[in-house]
């Protein structure tokens, strides 16, 4: 299990503000799991029981620390966490991708705290609405609205942003 959502957990912390306590966060998340298996319900999802206990450890630990995460510090954890330029890639379409990657993260930090939580549970990690709901321990209306919410809000402060390709058609 771990093995299997390290990489998951790990780009969620990082996308929530750990930075460079990722890590740690994931690894205190995953021994506080452990240690709550007794609670975990037979049959539910486990990735979105894990993400809520990340998403909450990663909030405790930014609180206990006391200080604001840059966005440059962000988008290199973000980044570091899993490429999503090939090497192999073509520059100008590499800095392009930088570019619009930085604009969003941007956009993201100026959104309230619940509604960057639910941009970033079911875009950047593609957690399905039901999941983000369970992670998030919001009923499925709530997700569907404070997602509209900030999907509004980003769209106003990105005017010349253009979704990719099937980003909003997935449920």
């Amino acid at each position: 299990m771990v093995r299997a959502h390290t990489g998951l957990a790990l780009r969620a912390a990082a996308a929530l503000g750990a930075g460079a306590d990722a890590e740690d966060v994931v690894q205190q998340a995953f021994v506080k799991a452990y240690c709550a298996l007794g609670r975990f319900k037979d049959g539910a999802s486990f990735k979105p029981w894990l993400l809520s206990i990340v998403a909450n450890e990663t909030r405790n630990t930014v609180r206990t620390a006391a200080r604001q995460r840059t966005l440059a510090g962000r988008e290199a954890a973000f980044v570091e966490a899993e490429p999503l330029i090939p090497e192999s890639a073509d520059p100008a379409a590499a800095t392009l991708e930088t570019e619009r990657r930085a604009a969003l993260l941007a956009a993201l930090e100026k959104l309230s705290e619940e509604h960057r939580l639910v941009v970033v549970y079911r875009y950047l990690l593609e957690m399905e609405e039901s999941e983000t709901a369970q992670a998030l321990g919001w009923p499925r209306g709530t997700v569907k609205s404070r997602l509209n919410r900030a999907l509004r809000r980003m769209s106003r402060l990105l005017p010349d942003f253009q979704p990719r390709e099937g980003g909003d058609e997935r449920e």
